[in-house]
């Protein structure tokens, strides 16, 4: 545990705290961990969509990269002796944040944040979705509030694999207009996928714009279904972020620019949050991207040799040894700006002043 608990460092970054946070509650919620944290500072620079990265395993640990959650709620502090807060839900499924959400109140965490490009809010007041899977729908409940505030009317559709990987259900219609919740096994609510039910709510909201957050899969069947309805999608991307800051490239996704260029970015600094359309989906699948052959900076491919007539004849040629008479006008011993220039060439080169123009 840190000497000083409240300890604030200013990041590189705009906007960005480095502190050591605290933890003041931690409870089960299905299948995930909701945590709550006193991070000084912080909350009061988060915006929808953003995220914070936290080390885990110990100051010991031989797991030396952070892990990066979505942040779920930020509360500022509005008086005095109050703590600015943090809530975060954690999906304990490997050492890391296993680790992580075995943390108990009064334990300290180093805290890096907020991070990443916010949900993007709309000017005039329209109709929105936001669609979120698993515990991806935790970065969705700020950005709710916030639309409404906007006069924005909302729709919440939550989707998960079963029951107990849904979050939020319980509290959506305090956050939105309408709920829809989807589960594969049909444990709560229509049974099958968030791609199911979305087509319907879009023409039926009228919706100007849709939010997600969840996994790739099923961001990728969000950006197609509003593809072809016309909507524009903002979609916050789950991707391994190994330091969260834009220095260690793991997260990296190839996305179409302003311009109409590839290029591979961080989903951590210049995301997470893209537009579905700029995403490039035939080069993303699998829980992996690839850089496409048109990206900026791609390796050119190997172009195949094509056989020409006679050629294997002149590759024989050229692998004899040169005769005596050869050698004088060969490139062998002559300066490497005048190889493949004849003797005569080259004598008649000497002192010629000649300008090219001018002959």
């Amino acid at each position: 545990m840190s000497e000083n608990p409240t300890a604030v460092r200013e990041r590189g970054e705009p906007g960005v705290r480095q502190v050591q946070a605290r933890v003041v509650a931690t409870r089960t919620e299905g299948a995930y961990r909701y945590m709550t944290f006193a991070a000084p500072g912080v909350p009061a620079l988060a915006k929808p969509g953003q995220f914070v990265a936290l080390t885990v395993g110990g100051p010991t640990s031989a797991l030396l990269l952070r892990r990066s959650f979505s942040i779920h709620a930020a509360s500022p502090a509005t008086e005095e002796g109050e703590e600015d807060i943090l809530d975060l839900v954690i999906a304990p499924h490997a050492p890391g944040t296993e680790w992580l959400t075995s943390r108990e109140v009064g334990d300290v965490v180093d805290l890096v944040g907020p991070l990443g490009r916010a949900f993007p809010i709309p000017r005039e007041k329209v109709s929105c979705v936001l669609v979120g899977g698993g515990y991806g729908s935790a970065a969705l409940f700020s950005l709710a509030m916030t639309l409404r505030d906007r006069g924005c009317r909302v729709e919440l559709v939550l989707g998960a694999a079963t029951k107990d990987k849904l979050f939020g259900a319980y509290k959506g219609d305090r956050y939105a207009d309408g709920v829809t919740i989807t589960t594969d096994d049909g444990s709560l609510g229509t049974k099958g996928w968030v791609s199911d039910v979305l087509p319907d709510l879009l023409t039926r909201t009228e919706a100007g714009v849709v939010y997600a957050c969840g996994p790739m899969a099923m961001l990728e069947s969000v950006a197609g279904i509003c593809g072809q309805a016309g909507v524009v999608s903002q979609l916050a991307v789950e991707e391994s972020m190994a330091c969260g800051v834009g220095v260690c490239m793991t997260c990296v996704l190839p996305v179409v620019g302003n311009d109409g260029v590839t290029r591979m970015v961080r989903s951590c600094v210049e995301g997470p949050v893209f537009r579905g359309d700029r995403l490039r989906w035939d080069s993303i699948a699998g829980g992996r991207s690839v850089v496409p052959d048109d990206c900026l900076g791609a390796p050119v491919p190997a172009v195949p040799s094509t056989p020409v007539e006679g050629a294997e004849g002149l590759d024989r040629e050229a692998m004899e040894p040169a005769g005596r008479e050869d050698l004088a006008d060969s490139a062998v011993g002559r300066p490497p700006e005048t190889a493949g220039v004849t003797s005569s060439e080259v004598a008649g080169a000497e002192g010629d002043d000649t300008v090219e123009g001018e002959r």
